[in-house]
């Protein structure tokens, strides 16, 4: 696989990547891949997040339902968007708190699947996966995040030679994935809420 730390690329803003994206996304016909592989991000001002943050697991995953008229516009308005995430055990809090988000997304109309950090490590070779979302066809992203999981930007990566792999590797493992709902309701909801570890002074 060609490496997408070294690929040839424009480097966006935070404000620059969403103009880009969005200059596509809703007019976007077909399948739009999203690989997310870190276990960690930060989703700054959030309500549900910032719930969870708190320690209040009930008033987040309320605030999550009552957010899905807005998730669901979050969604792609002619294309398809197949999620691939991939979980590692034991779940961190962002992971737990992310993955009820994902199955109402899920339930609202996206193609969420899971997979296991394992199942995609022949892939990491020196580095985990990247952070990525791809137009086939057209352009891919490498989404960029600070040491606190805040994004700072993205690539915008066009060349063939690197998205068409890319794509076409996404798909494969998509394929060995489990569907995301049947995941979270066997494997997550079950659990207790999640506990953060305060940061040190």
């Amino acid at each position: 696989m060609p490496r997408v730390h070294t690929a040839p690329g424009r480097v966006l803003t935070t404000e620059d990547y969403a103009s880009s994206f969005f200059e596509i996304f809703h007019e976007f016909e077909g399948v739009i891949w999203k690989l997310e592989r870190a276990q960690s991000f930060d989703e700054g001002s959030d309500p549900s997040w910032n719930a969870m943050v708190r320690g209040e697991w009930r008033r987040s995953l309320t605030l999550l339902d009552e957010a899905r008229e807005a998730i669901a516009a979050d969604l792609p308005a002619r294309g398809q968007l197949r999620r691939l995430r991939v979980v590692e055990w034991p779940l961190t809090p962002y992971m737990q708190w992310e993955l009820h988000l994902l199955a109402l997304r899920s339930r609202l109309g996206e193609r969420g699947r899971v997979i296991a950090a394992p199942e995609v490590s022949l892939f990491e070779s020196g580095a985990p996966l990247p952070e990525l979302v791809i137009f086939p066809g057209l352009r891919m992203y490498h989404v960029l995040y600070d040491s606190r999981g805040a994004c700072t930007g993205a690539r915008e990566i066009t060349g063939g030679a690197f998205v068409e792999p890319w794509t076409s590797a996404v798909a494969a493992l998509y394929e060995r994935a489990e569907e995301l709902v049947g995941y979270v309701e066997r494997r997550v909801r079950p659990l207790a809420p999640p506990r953060l570890v305060p940061a040190l002074p």
